[in-house]
C-alpha cells in the first residue's frame, strides 16, 4: 500500500520537527513547509492526501489562505488546522478545514484523530456525484472526411472539365486566323502569274518587231 501523503505547515521549526518524526513513524509520508507561501507553492507543485497547518505564520490569516489553497487544488486534499488557539466550530469550518488539532496534543490522540480525518474524506470523496462530460457527436467527425473525399473527386472533374473547354476553344480559333492568310497567298500567286505573263508578251512583242524589220 502506498504511503499516504501529507503537507506539514508551521513556521515553528521545533514543532515542524516533531509532527514531521511522529507522522513518519505511524506510515505517512511527510513534506515541510515554514511558511504559508512555501505551503502554497508545495500544494501548486505536488499532490498530497492531507494537509495540516498553523493558524498563525507570517501574519494572524496565513492558515486561513492555505487552507483556501488546498480547497481549490483539483486533487481535493483532507484539511486540518493546527493552532494553539482554539476557534470554534463554525469558525474553522467557515474557514475550510475538516478538523481542528489543537497544540500541544499527545502523540496518540494526534494519529487517531488524523486516521479518523482521512477514513472520513476517503468516504466523502468517493460518495460525491463525479462531475458528467457531455459526449461528442461522431456523426459530425465522420461528416467531414466524406466532405473532403466529395471535394477532392470533384477537383480532378473540375480541372478536367476546364482542359477540354481549352482545346475545344483553341481548336476553334486558328481557322479563323488561317482564312485571311490563304486570301492573302492566293492573290500574290496570281499577281506573280500577271506579271510573268505580261512580261512574256512584253518580249514576243519585241522579237516579232525585230523580225518585221529584217
Amino acid at each position: 500500500m502506498a504511503k499516504r501523503r501529507v503537507l506539514l505547515v508551521d513556521d515553528e521549526v521545533s514543532i515542524l520537527l516533531t509532527v514531521k518524526a511522529v507522522l513518519e513513524i505511524s506510515g505517512f509520508d511527510v513534506d515541510t513547509a515554514a511558511s504559508a507561501r512555501e505551503g502554497k507553492s508545495k500544494l501548486k507543485l505536488n499532490e498530497y492526501h492531507m494537509v495540516i497547518t498553523d493558524m498563525r505564520m507570517e501574519h494572524d490569516a496565513s492558515g486561513r489562505e492555505v487552507i483556501l489553497a488546498a480547497r481549490s487544488a483539483p486533487y481535493q486534499p483532507a484539511v486540518a488546522l493546527l493552532t494553539a488557539l482554539p476557534f470554534s466550530e463554525e469558525d474553522w469550518q467557515e474557514m475550510g478545514a475538516d478538523k481542528m488539532l489543537v497544540k500541544p496534543m499527545q502523540t496518540g490522540a494526534l494519529i487517531g484523530q488524523l486516521e479518523r480525518l482521512m477514513e472520513n474524506h476517503t468516504a466523502k470523496l468517493a460518495s460525491s456525484p463525479k462531475p458528467v462530460t457531455a459526449a461528442k457527436p461522431k456523426a459530425a467527425k465522420k461528416a467531414a472526411p466524406a466532405k473532403k473525399a466529395v471535394a477532392k473527386k470533384a477537383a480532378p472533374a473540375k480541372k478536367a472539365v476546364a482542359k477540354k473547354a481549352v482545346k475545344t476553344s483553341a481548336a476553334k480559333r486558328p481557322a479563323s486566323r488561317t482564312l485571311p492568310v490563304k486570301k492573302v497567298a492566293v492573290k500574290k500567286k496570281a499577281a506573280v502569274k500577271k506579271t510573268v505573263v505580261a512580261k512574256k508578251k512584253a518580249v514576243a512583242k519585241k522579237t516579232v518587231a525585230k523580225k518585221a524589220k529584217r
